[in-house]
């Protein structure tokens, strides 16, 4: 069979995305690939994807990590045929320091040689070769090893100027980067948004969690945290406030009739929102396991398109990471967004006595050209009153 190059390119990977940039290669340039292994990842302004080889063979890559590419651009080729198969075994074998035939005839405690692709990064990089302890069979000096070394360098050097002097850093943003830029940017000069504010007593919901946390998990097989308590209450307030559930559609008001709640999550390459469905249908213990299911993909880089469009109304927690107050921007073209902060004991008045409470601030932010005043106060009030008595919650009073 000869050798074949079968080019592959950047393919759709959802509805409005035009153009996507490389975030890593996981194989190198002349590596063998097999087909449907995971060779790079690449992303979009919504969300990470693999790439997946279209074949088996030797991978030549066409452009480098941090470009941007346009949708059906080309990223890499393969070559494929019996001969860079056949070649990629005697590699594998080489890097092991013996064929299979005579493994038993070559001592395995001396060092034996170098492999091709280590000597090539070698004399690529102008490595001296004492430094270099090899891990391969018998002591061969394989790739990783090279690195490593490499790797290692570079830390210690890094760690020497970051000691003598100050330094920059720069890196290209990525494409999510770039795209919730321009989102928050558009939101604060596209709406009239406000931010009200309450606080909540949580010593309810709190001894609620510590009553029954071990025979929830236990029979549930998930943790009961805070936004289940949360999510309920706000279903039950945008049942009665549909406007703020509701959204601007050119001229029109779209109202919703069910809640697609979004819960930000903050993940190493920015924030994303991914999307509980019918939340108003779900018990306690369903939205607590959607809710870990989705901060894990969208932690692991894993959520599709379609987990992360038609929210309806957005919560997020600010509070995970110590912040007191804060005024949230509004997910676009969502209407509202109510902010969760951390617990603080305070001292509060309750029937004329001062007394020491767990509380929350609680903050909404909305568009004011959908919601008035009164409807953003009681919408926030209602959340408020339910989460001080999460007994409502389960009757829906």
């Amino acid at each position: 069979m000869k050798k074949e190059i079968i080019k592959m390119m950047i393919p759709a990977v959802g509805e409005s995305i035009n153009e996507v940039s490389i975030s890593s290669w996981l194989k190198s340039e002349g590596d063998f690939v097999e087909l449907d292994e995971i060779i790079a990842e690449i992303d979009s302004d919504k969300a990470t994807f693999d790439l997946t080889a279209e074949a088996s063979g030797n991978l030549i890559i066409e452009a480098k990590e941090g470009d941007t590419l346009e949708i059906g651009a080309h990223i890499c080729s393969i070559e494929v045929g019996d001969s860079i198969i056949k070649n990629e075994e005697q590699e594998v074998e080489k890097t092991e320091g013996v064929s299979k035939d005579s493994k038993k005839d070559i001592p395995q405690l001396e060092k034996s040689g170098i492999t091709p692709v280590a000597q090539k990064m070698i004399d690529d990089k102008g490595i001296n070769i004492e430094k270099i302890s090899g891990s391969g069979i018998g002591g061969k000096i394989i790739k990783d090893d090279v690195l490593n070394l490499d790797k290692s360098s570079k830390d210690k050097s890094d760690e020497i100027i970051n000691s003598l002097e100050i330094v920059q850093k720069r890196e290209k943003m990525s494409q999510l980067r770039k795209t919730i830029a321009k989102r928050l940017v558009a939101v604060k000069n596209e709406t009239a948004m406000l931010t009200t504010f309450n606080e909540v007593d949580m010593s309810p919901i709190m001894s609620i969690r510590s009553k029954y946390k071990e025979s929830f998990k236990e029979k549930y097989e998930v943790n009961l945290g805070f936004m289940s308590f949360f999510t309920k209450a706000c279903c039950i307030a945008l049942k009665e406030w549909p406007a703020v559930n509701a959204m601007i559609d050119g001229d029109e008001i779209v109202y919703n009739n069910h809640c697609e709640i979004s819960i930000a999550v903050s993940t190493p390459k920015g924030l994303v929102v991914p999307v509980i469905r019918k939340a108003e249908t779900l018990g306690f213990d369903e939205i607590e396991k959607e809710v870990v299911r989705l901060a894990t993909k969208a932690r692991d880089g894993k959520l599709s398109i379609d987990e992360m469009q038609g929210g309806t109304f957005t919560i997020t927690n600010g509070g995970i990471f110590g912040s007191m107050l804060s005024t949230p921007i509004i997910n676009a073209p969502q209407s509202a967004i109510l902010g969760m902060h951390n617990i603080v004991k305070r001292a509060v008045v309750v029937n004329d006595i001062v007394v020491v409470k767990p509380m929350m601030y609680l903050a909404m932010s909305y568009d004011h050209r959908i919601i008035d005043g009164r409807e953003s106060v009681s919408f926030l009030v209602r959340v408020k009153e339910l989460l001080e008595d999460p007994s409502r919650l389960m009757l829906k009073i």
